[in-house]
């Protein structure tokens, strides 16, 4: 089972059913299924092997759910890369992964024409839009919905790569981590058996195509047959509302800040989404005051509080039954998967204690593109001869039943005064105060603890605050080594593409 034969069986079954609602546009099965096999033969008339890849530099919209599937026909190796990528980091990623070809907007010219200047693997650029014929690089061709030759499906297997995605590079060069078919099928059809998604679902994806989280969804719902009404981004939350009000959606996948936009909506009672029925949420774990006011926001859905990586897609989900009893907690390990937590020495700890999280199953990555050092620091050997697992960097604490709690990334994790603060922890008390919209807290030097707590925070309209009142708060529930210092009061936080706050931008 390759990963786009999921997409192709439900396109046999219901063929007229819509697949993609975006803008106005409603396509089913069958027309996505068509343009992608047009696609894919123009891929393959321009010179596209299989195992070549195929860059996809696209806003979200039909182009991009399109070239997904006719990269993946065609035997190619999709490679997602976000519209707001600089044309630096553009050519660095096609140079990297020695794309053969490239599909992007006309109006991405200015960043995709010096990125095409520094790199010489891309034989063909498909522009969705107008080609300007006076420009030098003969390599870019009209992006075309017709082919006008015979698509020849190529010889594939589920252990070839079916996509590269690169990780965000915070701490260093940006890491292409290789998907096979095997990894993203298993994936996907382990999420939809937890989320028990169906065909009569209708699923809001206002999340980039080029963060795993938003292309899953595109995947998981053409597995199962389901609508996937797609936004360009959330920037304009009440025009989302809008549309899923409109659109009847059933399922709401999000992440932290989009759902801090929303409750910070003084109009959203004005859309109670009555059909809605689940609510996700990945990334970055929700701080339980959210959690609260989501489930009063929305008491007829249920909330999926998850944790993956681009690693491996998902690790685990936490089933709603359990939100009461354990609010914070990210789950156990989703399923065909196993997951454990180890010390520093590498040594597997029993329930109650605090660790690395490993993860082994067929989720798991193949490996970093051409990166060896970088792969072998994260893939090491499991349990069973011959066999690797992930380590994933971040550190975990579980309960006497298993349930992990996310701790912090080794990284992030601050040493004041000799004892180690999660900054999760602090975080969590930080929201607590009345008024705060979100919160980060990064370890600082200093020359008496040798690393003081520093918070970060912005506040809702109409409130204001100093940092002495936060601090005293933080005292108050706090061991005072774990309390800030400082802290700084910010209009906005750095973000990446995926929602994530950008603490090294804030040190």
């Amino acid at each position: 089972m390759l990963l786009h034969h999921l997409f192709e069986k439900s396109a046999r079954h219901t063929p007229a059913k819509v697949a993609l609602v975006f803008e106005g546009q409603r396509l089913s099965y069958a027309q996505i299924d068509a343009q992608a096999t047009c696609l894919a033969a123009s891929l393959q008339r321009c010179g596209v092997q299989r195992g070549d890849r195929v860059a996809s530099f696209l806003d979200n919209g039909v182009e991009a759910v399109v070239s997904l599937y006719a990269t993946l026909k065609c035997g190619g190796v999709f490679m997602p890369i976000n519209p707001l990528t600089k044309s630096d980091k553009l050519g660095y990623l096609l140079n990297d992964a020695r794309a053969s070809a490239l599909i992007t907007h006309a109006a991405l010219r200015a960043v995709y024409a010096d990125a095409l200047a520094q790199n010489k693997s891309v034989h063909t650029c498909f522009v969705v839009g107008a080609v300007d014929p006076a420009w030098a690089d003969t390599r870019c061709v009209a992006y075309s919905e017709r082919c006008e030759n015979a698509f020849d499906p190529p010889f594939a297997i589920d252990q070839d790569l079916a996509g590269i995605i690169y990780t965000s590079g915070s701490t260093g060069e940006p890491k292409g981590v290789m998907l096979t078919h095997l990894n993203m099928v298993s994936s996907a059809r382990s999420i939809c058996s937890y989320l028990a998604l169906q065909a009569d679902d209708v699923i809001l994806c206002a999340l980039p195509l080029a963060f795993d989280y938003g292309l899953y969804q595109i995947l998981m719902s053409h597995l199962v047959g389901a609508t996937v009404v797609l936004e360009r981004s959330f920037s304009f939350p009440v025009k989302v509302l809008e549309v899923m009000t409109r659109e009847q959606v059933t399922v709401f996948p999000g992440v932290p800040t989009m759902f801090s936009l929303l409750m910070n909506l003084k109009s959203l009672r004005d859309y109670p989404l009555v059909t809605l029925r689940k609510i996700t949420n990945t990334a970055a774990v929700l701080p339980e005051e959210h959690i609260h006011q989501l489930r009063n926001l929305f008491p007829q859905a249920q909330l999926y509080s998850m944790y993956g990586l681009t690693e491996c897609k998902r690790v685990t989900y936490l089933p709603p039954d359990q939100l009461d009893t354990r609010p914070t907690s990210v789950g156990r390990g989703m399923p065909n998967q196993e997951v454990w937590l180890v010390d520093t020495a590498g040594n597997r700890l029993p329930n109650g204690n605090t660790g690395e999280l490993v993860i082994r199953g067929s989720n798991v990555m193949r490996g970093y593109w051409e990166k060896p050092v970088q792969t072998a620091e994260r893939l090491k050997p499991g349990p069973i001869s011959g066999e690797t697992v992930l380590y994933s960097g971040d550190v975990f604490r579980t309960d006497a039943e298993g349930y992990l709690y996310f701790v912090a990334r080794i990284d992030d994790i601050i040493k004041s005064r000799g004892e180690k603060v999660s900054p999760r922890e602090v975080e969590a008390v930080l929201y607590e105060i009345p008024g705060v919209l979100e919160a980060a807290v990064i370890g600082v030097p200093d020359p008496v603890l040798g690393e003081a707590v520093k918070a970060f925070l912005t506040l809702k309209k109409g409130v204001t605050s100093s940092e002495r009142e936060v601090i005293r708060y933080c005292l108050s529930r706090l061991e005072s080594f774990m309390a800030p210092k400082s802290v700084v009061f910010l209009d906005a936080f750095p973000k990446t593409d995926t929602g994530k706050i950008k603490k090294n931008h804030l040190a």
